[in-house]
């Protein structure tokens, strides 16, 4: 809000150069809260960890051939010959070796708050309706309001266990062959009788089973959350043009037909009316009041209206003034200048003076 005319003296906006002391003359001066300042973070949330995942390969075996002995040398007599016995050797046709069964990483859910806006509070000036005072400064209220912060909860992943194998024993394997030894020898004429051999097969291991590992990555996501650089809520006083002071002010931009969009030629009366004024008083804070003409209906005007004050004040916060010193708001055909309501002739020009764009300071 703008207060302007008898102050008390102890809130009474600058005089003049020291030592005087004293207003100045046809000089006017608005009353503003200073506003919060914020900026937008960005962080970054692990919503799923990083794990590992791992394939196993079997042992191999390979097939080799051994010479074994199934009958001994030994010596026959011509007339006892020798008398033998068959016996059963045993021997691992399998080696013994273990395999690897994957038992895969588990995982557990998880919530990670995050505060996307902080709790902040300022000091907001209203004047009380019905004021019986000649001076509204009589009747100024100052409220400390707080607003809570704003929190936005990400669900994640935690890991419980990672990865791991468990051995699956592969049992050895055996077989047995046949062979023939002297019971007894042979006696009185000896014949030597040659030992005899055979060939064996079996399988032994050539690679032992082994394990390959793969690292899945993380998966992180962003989340953007407002954080209070600069507290506000100080009182300064902003020396305004007395004109603009208390009235609406026509901004005279065209738009073009059913466009919100800001031409070129727009932008240099922006800059003119609106974006030095900001500049040279930081505290001051400026409603944009959008208007139509009648023709059309009353939500397509309101719409259109709306947006064609939003599109200013976006252009403004793109040439860095701060949002929170900005407001836009729309009226449609709610606010015409002349007689030409719906229904009603009129010229082009009294249709003209109805589609306007106007400015106000709020505080």
């Amino acid at each position: 809000m703008f207060q302007v005319g008898f102050l008390a003296a102890q809130d009474q906006p600058p005089g003049n150069e020291p030592p005087t002391d004293s207003p100045s003359p046809g000089k006017c001066y608005v009353k503003c809260i200073t506003p919060d300042e914020f900026k937008e973070e960005t962080v970054t949330v692990e919503v799923e960890p990083a794990y590992t995942v791992l394939k196993t390969y079997p042992a191999t075996f390979k097939t080799v051939e051994e010479q074994v002995l199934v009958k001994e040398a030994s010596k026959e007599l011509r007339y006892v010959p020798a008398v033998y016995e068959t016996v059963e050797v045993p021997y691992i046709s399998k080696e013994e070796a273990e395999n690897l069964e994957v038992i895969p990483a588990s995982f557990g859910d998880d919530l990670e708050e995050i505060e996307t806006y902080p709790e902040v509070g300022r000091w907001e000036y209203r004047i009380l309706e019905d004021c019986p005072s000649a001076n509204k400064e009589d009747c100024m209220v100052a409220c400390y309001v707080e607003y809570p912060s704003k929190s936005e909860t990400v669900p994640t992943k935690t890991l419980e266990a990672d990865a791991s194998t468990s051995p699956i024993p592969v049992a050895e394997e055996n077989a047995s062959y046949t062979k023939e030894v002297v019971k007894t020898p042979a006696r009185m004429e000896e014949i030597e009788i040659p030992a005899e051999y055979a060939t064996i097969t079996r399988q032994v291991v050539d690679q032992p089973a082994r394990v390959e590992e793969e690292t899945i990555p993380a998966v992180t996501e962003t989340v953007t959350k407002t954080v209070l650089v600069k507290k506000g809520g100080m009182t300064v006083w902003e020396e305004v043009d007395c004109e603009l002071v208390g009235t609406a002010n026509l901004l005279p931009i065209l738009y073009e037909l059913n466009s919100a969009r800001i031409t070129p030629e727009s932008e240099e009366i922006i800059d003119e009316h609106l974006l030095s004024l900001m500049q040279d008083s930081p505290a001051l804070r400026i409603e944009i009041m959008s208007h139509t003409d009648s023709r059309g209906s009353d939500d397509y005007n309101m719409s259109l209206s709306q947006q064609r004050a939003q599109s200013v004040v976006n252009y403004l916060v793109g040439k860095g003034i701060n949002r929170n010193r900005l407001e836009a708001k729309g009226y449609g055909e709610t606010r015409l200048v002349n007689k030409c309501s719906n229904g009603v002739e009129c010229t082009e020009a009294q249709h003209q003076a109805n589609r306007r764009t106007e400015f106000r300071i709020i505080q």
